[in-house]
């Protein structure tokens, strides 16, 4: 079982910016793909980041240009700079991750999913 813990969440102003952690173990964050998707209130999940098997970044169309998806410094974390918010960026934001490469679109259908933090831009 793959546990993946995510924090980083909270409250901006339009334009603001937040970083979102995503804690795993060690063998699912050097063995398993991993990346982002959220869900708004009222709408279906959408899948926003996640590293290919070169761990080069892909991202929705929504997203591109404002948030950077990275492994960074601290052990088994993987990164989400969320710049330039927007109000409909307002969503519950999750990490997953899967044995297999996933299509950004597919995020929400990984194998594992953390239990998400709330993202509001008001």
């Amino acid at each position: 079982h793959v546990q993946l813990v995510e924090s980083g969440g909270g409250s901006v102003h339009p334009g603001g910016s937040l970083i979102l952690s995503c804690t795993t173990s060690e063998v699912a964050y050097t063995d398993y793909y991993m990346g982002w998707f959220r869900q708004a209130p009222g709408k279906g999940p959408e899948g926003i980041a996640t590293l290919d098997n070169h761990d080069r970044p892909m991202y929705s169309d929504s997203v591109k240009g404002r948030f950077t998806l990275s492994k960074g410094n601290a052990r088994n974390t993987l990164y989400l700079q969320m710049n330039s918010l927007k109000p409909e960026d307002t969503a519950k934001y999750s990490c997953a991750a899967d044995e297999w490469s996933m299509v950004v679109p597919a995020l929400a259908s990984a194998s594992y999913k953390g239990q998400g933090t709330q993202v509001t831009v008001s």
